[in-house]
């Protein structure tokens, strides 16, 4: 078990299997010192192993700022998800680099900040407030695939 996976675990939490891809795209890419981690939503796999959204909806309609934060949760987790499928081991990542997240927001909603702070948190929990901490871009869609409340991509800095 690496050392992330350790304090997911202290925290409560496991990495899950990594979501399915819903398109035609790999889960990552490592160029350099840096693996781009595809964009990914707050999924749970259900019994049969199938990728769902527990509370699909519109930020500020039928979904509450508690409700975003934790998909954003969970989509951090199927991050560390998919860049574990890439790099094998997850105490390859050295930081978060950056983070963009795309709100599902119904019109007036304006706390993607608050609901992105879901996978903000989750992140600094794991690598401490010094290597945690990251550039970050809470975004505003109208629209996003499967109803998700959120979607996001992240980069990692990480070790050879």
């Amino acid at each position: 078990m690496s050392e992330l996976e350790r304090r997911l675990s202290d925290l409560g939490m496991v990495v899950p299997e990594p979501p399915a891809a819903i398109g035609n795209f790999v889960a990552g890419v490592v160029h350099g010192d840096l693996l781009y981690v595809s964009g990914t939503y707050g999924t749970i796999k259900d019994k049969d192993g199938t990728d769902i959204i527990p509370k699909p909806g519109k930020l500020g309609a039928e979904l509450s700022i508690e409700d975003g934060y934790e998909s954003a949760r969970l989509m951090a987790l199927n991050h560390l998800a998919l860049a574990k499928l890439v790099v094998g081991d997850l105490d390859r990542l050295i930081r978060p680099v950056r983070l963009v997240g795309y709100v599902n927001a119904a019109p007036g909603f304006q706390n993607a900040p608050a609901v992105l702070n879901g996978a903000s948190d989750l992140l600094i929990s794991l690598f401490g407030k010094e290597l945690g901490t990251h550039a970050r871009m809470a975004l505003y869609q109208h629209e996003l695939a499967r109803n998700a409340p959120i979607a996001g991509e992240v980069m990692f800095a990480v070790r050879s």
